[in-house]
């Protein structure tokens, strides 16, 4: 591992802010190899010993990437005060420290759902300069007409701006409903469903079934399975080539 800012892996190990780190620098309060550090001076935790008020700083957790089905009634958050479950109840203890969801699906939707303990990933995954598509299967009321699944891929006023455009076929027609594939390129809260209600077909159902080109799958609802290095960094094109790790899935 190449050397880093010392405030940069201080706040890595969850001590503390970045900027909060940078004023224990400057009191002199961390060391490396039992020297003081100053703001500036850089480390590898691999191979230097790095202290904060004589404390060695805890070992970053190794990068994680989970991709979750979620179900039904879960709350796509790693805390409900009004205690109904979260995501992180359906992940094994030992892996929930530092976990948090990458973006959201609201309560009442299911599916693919990405979880990381890196806030740098986070920050790739959630940048709009890759616009990473979201693929949706959703059931909503009655058969929306030709010109109604035009209006949706052209793209409705929400919060008074217009949507992106969207992708939206027809799949299946039954009894009083109908089937689409949507897929965006943009996450407003709530926005299919909203578009839904603004076009006159409320959603009975909503899954997401993929992120970019990464499928849900086999992947049964309620369980989860870490992404290789390989499929993780094929979501980011600035992080580059990485050699692929054996799958877990629970």
């Amino acid at each position: 591992m190449t050397a880093e800012r010392l405030q940069k892996l201080i706040a890595a190990a969850g001590l503390c802010s970045r900027r909060k780190a940078e004023q224990l620098l400057l009191d002199a309060r961390v060391q490396v190899n039992g020297r003081i550090a100053t703001l500036g001076d850089r480390a590898d935790p691999e191979q230097d010993q790095i202290c904060v008020d004589g404390r060695p700083l805890r070992r970053r957790d190794p990068a994680r990437v989970l991709l979750l089905n979620k179900p039904q009634g879960v709350i796509s958050s790693c805390h409900d005060p009004q205690g109904r479950p979260t995501v992180l109840d359906l992940i094994p203890a030992e892996l929930r420290r530092g976990l948090h969801p990458v973006g959201r699906l609201d309560a009442d939707s299911r599916g693919a759902l990405l979880l990381t303990n890196q806030g740098a990933i986070t920050l790739e995954l959630t940048h709009p300069r890759y616009a990473h598509r979201k693929t949706y299967r959703v059931w909503v009321e009655g058969h929306p007409a030709p010109q109604i699944l035009q209006q949706w891929r052209d793209g409705v006023h929400l919060d008074g701006l217009p949507s992106q455009p969207a992708e939206v076929i027809c799949l299946r027609r039954a009894a009083g409903r109908c089937q689409l594939e949507v897929i965006l390129r943009e996450g407003r809260n709530r926005q299919i469903r909203r578009t839904a209600d603004l076009l006159g077909h409320p959603v009975l159902d909503l899954q997401r079934t993929a992120i970019a080109d990464l499928p849900l799958g086999s992947l049964p609802e309620g369980h989860w399975r870490a992404l290789n290095k390989r499929e993780w960094r094929d979501l980011m094109p600035a992080m580059g080539p990485s050699t692929t790790e054996p799958p877990q899935t629970r």
